[in-house]
């Protein structure tokens, strides 16, 4: 077995047990960590492979927005985040083997580079003597279109009911009301007073 193979295979048993550790870590803090080890294991599986683009836009995308993704979930469960803001020494120690495992895989990514000059699959662009961008956008609206499409309205359903689960009535919190503001007439807001002027004394 090459070293392709093996860096392969270390990478994907990483990305699956720090998965299995974002789902039954207690604490969300550690899950989050846990949660950007995934994307970037996962990213570096791709890379390997020679999808340097999906790559790089997952660690773009999600490992860039996974903080807000966090503090989404924290915003929507209604956790108590004055504690998560107090003594953030206590999540240096797996912060930091997270950033350690993280620096190993991209110095074995460069290994694997260096060493072997051959993918552990044929890269279809290269073959295709096409960019790599390109043959993806060519495959994506061409061959993959309808999953393409059917993703894009998947993803838009759940940002939508996502956004439906925030949205609850708070007490002591104020609220507008769109219908009322627009049924609301200038007889209602304003009323002219007819008054006798007084003369000088």
């Amino acid at each position: 077995m090459d070293f392709p193979t093996l860096a392969f295979y270390a990478f994907a048993a990483t990305a699956v047990m720090a998965a299995v550790g974002v789902i039954s870590m207690k604490n969300p803090v550690h899950a989050a960590l846990l949660l950007v080890f995934t994307f970037f294991s996962v990213a570096c599986t791709w890379i390997l492979a020679g999808a340097e683009f999906l790559g790089i836009a997952l660690i773009l995308v999600y490992v860039g927005a996974v903080m807000v993704l966090f503090l989404f979930v924290v915003m929507m469960l209604d956790i108590d985040v004055a504690p998560l803001r107090e003594g953030f020494v206590r999540y240096l120690p797996l912060g930091l083997v997270v950033a350690v495992a993280m620096l190993v895989e991209i110095c074995t990514l460069i290994g694997v580079r260096l060493l072997s000059a051959n993918p552990l699959a044929p890269d279809a662009a290269a073959t295709a003597n096409i960019p790599n961008t390109t043959w993806l956008a060519r495959s994506l609206f061409t061959d993959f279109l309808l999953p393409f499409e059917v993703a894009a309205v998947i993803l838009t359903v759940a940002v939508v009911a996502a956004v439906m689960l925030t949205l609850r009535r708070r007490t002591g919190v104020k609220h507008q009301d769109p219908s009322a503001q627009a049924r609301v007439r200038a007889s209602d807001r304003l009323r002219m007073v007819k008054m006798e002027s007084e003369g000088k004394r």
